[in-house]
């Protein structure tokens, strides 16, 4: 169908076939148009919101918008794979070259915390809509998902090998997310510090409590800096 064979260049998985000068005129549409669907996710819910209100934000024709897109489906997963993908990309360059476990954790909640402040309206998006997409599109982003907690357990693991402390990576990791997602919902730029200072704040926590609670009674008290 060619709704659905533009939409797979649009998203890069054809553009080997596509002049780069192409590829970044597609890109550039693709993030704009994905940038208005977020807005009107966020405002009207994935359910409340229509192929004609993405069509008005985006400023297409709805027959335009079908072309590149066969549904508003479509718009949530790549809205979606963007955001996660982003997130992973930017922390596997964060982390390269970064030996010290300690270090390592506080990189990935830096990361976190600095997309999640500066895309709030997609991250609105994601945490809202979190069980919509099904099938293919739904197991692709479960897949990129699970590949970021693989990561975050990883570096936790690290810590602990490194330490030599004993507590359960699981609790461990999922506290920490519970602590960073729902940073959107109460953050007021006006009066909370920016990303790079909580980032700071929450990594004393975390460490903090996983490497002193996790020592035992005997061991010498760990020094976080």
């Amino acid at each position: 169908m060619a709704s659905a064979t533009r939409s797979n260049s649009l998203s890069g998985r054809s553009s080997a076939r596509v002049p780069a000068g192409q590829v970044s005129r597609f890109d550039r549409r693709l993030a704009k148009i994905l940038e208005h669907a977020t807005e009107v996710f966020c405002e009207k819910g994935y359910e409340g919101a229509s192929m004609r209100d993405l069509s008005r934000a985006s400023r297409m024709s709805l027959a335009g918008l079908y072309y590149y897109f066969d549904s508003k489906e479509k718009l949530l997963y790549l809205i979606q794979k963007y955001t996660f993908t982003t997130i992973l990309e930017r922390l596997r360059e964060r982390l390269e070259g970064v030996d010290d476990p300690e270090q390592r954790v506080r990189i990935f909640i830096q990361n976190h915390l600095e997309y999640f402040l500066a895309n709030q309206k997609a991250v609105k998006v994601l945490s809202h809509e979190d069980d919509v997409l099904k099938n293919g599109y739904g197991a692709e982003i479960a897949d990129i998902k699970r590949e970021y907690y693989r990561i975050c357990l990883e570096l936790v693991d690290e810590l602990k090998r490194a330490q030599r402390l004993e507590f359960s990576s699981r609790i461990a990791v999922l506290s920490l997310f519970g602590m960073m997602n729902w940073i959107y919902t109460w953050h007021n730029a006006r009066v909370d510090a920016d990303a790079g200072e909580l980032a700071r704040e929450m990594g004393d926590i975390f460490l903090h409590g996983v490497c002193r609670g996790g020592a035992g009674p005997q061991a010498k008290r760990v020094r976080v800096m």
